[in-house]
């Protein structure tokens, strides 16, 4: 099953890798980000879509354990209450 899921994490790594190549094979054209007040210098589309996916699953990557941490506890929780009616009557 863990091999399962790494070739689907593999799979879906490659597919991110040639849109990104073929959106910035066909995009070259610079472009420039604003947020708010803030402005970044002009690069390439490509570029800025290949930063947000690496951005992206970095942050998934470093969120991921907080995640598993409170699905863990409240599941326990869960049988346990479970549990424990089944016993009371």
């Amino acid at each position: 099953m863990k091999s399962f899921v790494n070739l689907l994490i593999s799979i879906v790594i490659a597919v991110w890798v040639i849109a990104i190549a073929l959106i910035s094979v066909q995009n070259a054209t610079p472009v420039s980000l604003r947020f708010l007040i803030f402005q970044s210098i002009q690069i390439p589309f490509g570029l800025v879509l290949a930063f947000c996916v690496a951005v992206g699953l970095i942050g998934v990557a470093i969120l991921q354990p907080f995640w598993e941490l409170g699905a863990s506890k409240s599941s326990v929780d869960e049988e346990a209450e479970f549990f424990l009616d089944d016993e009371d009557f």
